[in-house]
């Protein structure tokens, strides 16, 4: 049974929200602020917390960004904003989806268990071959049953969502990945995602490999088509 986290400043959410999850099985933990929420978040870890980005004390921006020095917990981000820029700001933070307010509960559970689908799904795989297969492409490898991927022998830490990605990409060098193929190797079909979303994950996946080799150059983009693996 999945542990769910909710951290919102609006207690009607956090009632409302915590009914819709226990209702189809989960269990919740719920706090008024990222203040009170970060240490709960990182001694008693859940499957997957939803964050609102704007609370008093800490607002959700800098939990998320205090939680991804320390875990890479799925984030869900809940925004009663329109401006995309908060969007932008926090898939490169490592935040997996967005909800906007107003919601429906039915949409907030469909999100949650897409994104803890995304979480097992290299345990099915690892269910369905009795092995998980390690990747090796030149100085990537990449652990699946691990979660673990390095560069040059140093480790990366990587998002599930980042991880799925790069796995589809270093999976077949040369080959270019189209943004919807993409979406389908890290999102499952009920959720939908934009152009912006693959786009800011790669960002980010280079961010950190550059971060450990500042010469890496992996990930190609040819634009208006998707991106590729180096061959080679």
């Amino acid at each position: 049974m999945p542990t769910i986290a909710l951290v919102d400043d609006d207690r009607n959410i956090l009632t409302s929200v915590s009914i819709a999850l226990e209702a189809e099985g989960f269990r919740t933990q719920s706090y008024t602020d990222g203040a009170s929420a970060i240490d709960g978040l990182l001694t008693n870890p859940p499957d997957l917390a939803i964050l609102d980005i704007k609370m008093p004390r800490m607002d959700g921006m800098e939990l998320l960004r205090r939680l991804r020095q320390k875990t890479e917990l799925p984030v869900i981000f809940l925004t009663s904003k329109d401006d995309e820029i908060d969007e932008l700001f926090g898939l490169k933070m490592g935040a997996d989806d967005f909800i906007k307010k107003p919601f429906s509960q039915r949409l907030l559970v469909e999100r949650v268990k897409a994104v803890l689908r995304r979480v097992t799904a290299r345990d099915v795989a690892v269910e369905k071959t009795g092995e998980a297969k390690v990747l090796e492409r030149g100085a990537l490898v990449m652990d699946p049953e691990r979660h673990a991927s390095t560069w040059k022998g140093q480790n990366v830490t990587l998002t599930v969502t980042e991880f799925l990605i790069l796995q589809a990409l270093a999976a077949r060098p040369g080959v270019v990945k189209s943004r919807n193929a993409l979406m389908d190797a890290a999102y499952d079909d009920q959720v939908y995602v934009d152009d912006r979303t693959i786009d800011s994950h790669i960002k980010r996946l280079r961010k950190k490999f550059k971060a450990v080799d500042a010469g890496f150059d992996m990930i190609e983009t040819l634009y208006g088509v998707g991106y590729r693996f180096k061959e080679g």
